[in-house]
């Protein structure tokens, strides 16, 4: 593969990460009282909400959003106990979500803004 090929692969992917970003935030902050308590819904909403974030993290790193995919890892280190044990998060585990949530907003908002 040329260089100009992976360069349009990449120049793609970050697109297609770039075009749904907002989404998976806002997809998050809509998550955010579903993933405490015992309801039956609690332990899907976390899987889904961990595979969101892992996806943003990973990704990130990979095009080049590097605040916004260090700050989609620190939520999903928040998110990690809870998804492993299938569980709900409990009330300090929510607190730690939520700022964790805006820093991601926040790093994600200003990395838009400047590429």
């Amino acid at each position: 593969m040329s260089t100009d090929e992976f360069a349009e692969r990449l120049a793609k992917v970050r697109e297609r990460f770039v075009s749904s970003l907002a989404t998976k935030i806002d997809a998050t902050y809509a998550a955010l009282p579903h993933l405490a308590g015992d309801d039956v819904t609690v332990v899907p909403t976390v899987s889904e909400t961990y595979r969101r974030i892992h996806g943003i993290s990973g990704i990130g790193l990979t095009v080049g959003f590097v605040k916004t995919g260090q700050a989609a890892r620190d939520l999903e280190t928040v998110l990690l106990s809870a998804y492993r044990e299938q569980r709900g998060l409990v009330a300090s585990e929510l607190d730690d979500f939520k700022k964790a949530l805006d820093a991601l907003h926040a790093a994600a908002h200003h990395e838009l803004l400047t590429t």
